[in-house]
């Protein structure tokens, strides 16, 4: 019965691994489609959103499937409920870069009134914490965890500074009001997508100390 639940739950982790690694290709797309004005890739990551919809849904129904079939207790049941908790943070990361590229098709075409070099520096930042942060949930790594929680302030700190930008250029060229609210939205975008990784990484420490936030749960 253990050998079953472990490959039980290697398979839900390999299933969560593929979905994370699909939401962290639709944003680097999404901004790759932003940068050069690629309608093509933005369509695809528009179009991609549904693989990752259905693997949401398949990862639900096997971590229910398992905690039926073995009724897992203490640490086991951490583990299949914070892969539970993780899948709904993924998906919405996939959902933000559906959100960016929906965005992007609407300036198809247009001349950019502002270099916009700031942005894709921020979501590499935020593409790197969910890559970390799933890496902590893989190799049950607290440390990595707690540096992906820490590095929030990093990316906070740049949606700041952009923000601040964007306001003043506005001021500056009101003509340009439309294509600057726009990357605004696109900055907060890449903003949620890093609190998504601070959730992912918060129930990873949950997974290994049943402590959520400073709250004893399990």
């Amino acid at each position: 019965m253990r050998k079953q639940f472990d490959r039980a739950l290697n398979e839900l982790t390999n299933l969560l691994v593929e979905m994370a690694k699909l939401s962290e290709d639709a944003i680097e797309k999404s901004i790759h489609a932003l940068v050069n004005q690629d309608e093509e890739a933005a369509k695809a990551v528009i179009t991609g959103d549904s693989r990752i919809d259905s693997l949401e849904k398949e990862i639900e129904q096997k971590a229910l499937s398992i905690i039926i079939k073995f009724q897992p207790v203490a640490a086991d049941l951490r583990s299949v409920t914070t892969a539970l908790k993780m899948v709904a943070d993924i998906e919405r990361i996939a959902d933000q870069a559906t959100d960016i590229s929906s965005i992007t098709l609407k300036m198809i075409g247009q001349e950019y009134c502002k270099k916009i070099e700031h942005i894709p520096l921020m979501a590499k930042n935020a593409v790197k914490m969910v890559n970390e942060s799933v890496k902590s949930f893989i190799n049950q790594d607290i440390i990595l965890a707690k540096e992906v929680i820490k590095s929030d302030d990093i990316v906070d700190d740049m949606f700041s500074e952009i923000r601040d930008e964007l306001i003043l250029h506005m001021k500056k060229e009101p003509d340009c009001a439309e294509q600057v609210i726009y990357f605004m939205m696109i900055a907060k975008y890449i903003e949620r997508i890093g609190d998504h990784a601070v959730n992912i990484a918060e129930w990873t420490i949950f997974d290994l100390t049943g402590i959520h936030k400073n709250s004893r749960i399990l």
